[in-house]
């Protein structure tokens, strides 16, 4: 990996809180170590079942992890964007993903080696400690968004998930298109779309070009998002 890749790598690093918790030499061991690759949209990063070997940080691009139920109907988990990663997997005790990644765009992505992060953490019993907390949010986003789910209000359910979004996503503007939200909160896009533009009208919300939605009015989508349903 060419020197501008590391230092991209060492600054998205920083951003990342189980990273960012890591000390100056373990970060730079990390960055030495990571492999750079390129991705075309539709390109699978690894599919449901594949052994967790690896943590996949997203340097470049979208890439959403869905998985597949009955009758080929796909559920989609989450969409992930530039600075933001892929590593809950690697503390499972079955060591296989329980979805895939796919790419919605061009992508670059960097890839830590499991064992590295593992050799790492039995040297830096604090930031193992960091990890558990930040696992535990990860949970708690978890279990928030399968109440969003139960919601059958469309208008309060959106309103939720894009304060939940905006509280995930790196940067002012939460970055999705109609039909990865439909498909994240369980909606037909059309009716996402027509909530979205209600919302809109309201003054709470603007898209600012495709794909990207900045929220204007929080407290606002709040009072919407505590109705009752």
């Amino acid at each position: 990996m060419n020197r501008l890749h590391e230092m991209s790598l060492r600054k998205t690093l920083e951003s990342i809180p189980f990273f960012a918790g890591l000390p100056s030499e373990a970060q730079t061991r990390l960055t030495e170590r990571a492999k750079y690759a390129t991705h075309s949209n539709g390109n699978y990063l690894f599919c449901e079942g594949d052994a967790v070997n690896s943590i996949w940080i997203i340097q470049k691009g979208r890439v959403k992890l869905t998985r597949y139920i009955e009758e080929g109907q796909e559920v989609l988990l989450d969409v992930l964007h530039d600075g933001q990663a892929i590593w809950e997997n690697m503390f499972l005790v079955e060591k296989t993903f329980s979805y895939s990644a796919i790419c919605l765009s061009d992508a670059e992505t960097f890839e830590i080696s499991r064992d590295e992060i593992q050799k790492i953490l039995e040297k830096e019993p604090k930031v193992a400690m960091s990890m558990v907390s930040f696992l535990a949010k990860k949970l708690q986003e978890s279990n928030e968004r399968s109440t969003l789910l139960s919601i059958r209000d469309p208008l309060v359910r959106l309103a939720g998930f894009l304060l939940y979004k905006d509280r995930t996503c790196i940067g002012p503007e939460i970055c999705l298109r109609l039909n990865d939200i439909a498909a994240s909160i369980s909606l037909r896009m059309e009716t996402v779309s027509r909530n979205l533009t209600r919302l809109e009208k309201e003054g709470l919300v603007r898209r600012t070009g495709q794909g990207r939605i900045l929220i204007l009015d929080h407290e606002g989508l709040r009072n919407i998002a505590k109705r009752p349903d």
